[in-house]
């Protein structure tokens, strides 16, 4: 299981935008990719195919974000969206 920890790069976190960026990106793989809040509870699992999930999650601009999944890309794509700042596009 590959896994990357990326600092959330979205001027105020990963809220309406930033959060249906990345489930539409995580919807095009049929493998699960999870997203874990560092320092958040251990348990909180966020699918990252569920905008509503990612913004549940409360993740702030600068806050650390696991990415996990069995796909090397995805996890390396979702990654990427995470460390972007998705309220410029």
């Amino acid at each position: 299981m590959a896994s990357k920890t990326v600092k959330v790069g979205s001027t105020v976190g990963l809220h309406a935008r930033p959060a249906t960026v990345i489930a539409e990106a995580a919807g095009e793989y049929d493998d699960d990719i999870i997203l874990t809040l560092v320092g958040g509870d251990e348990d909180d699992e966020t699918d990252a195919a569920s905008s509503l999930m990612i913004m549940a999650m409360g993740a702030e601009h600068g806050d650390e974000v696991t990415v996990t999944s069995d796909n090397d890309e995805a996890v390396e794509k979702i990654a990427a969206l995470i460390e972007s700042n998705l309220d410029d596009e």
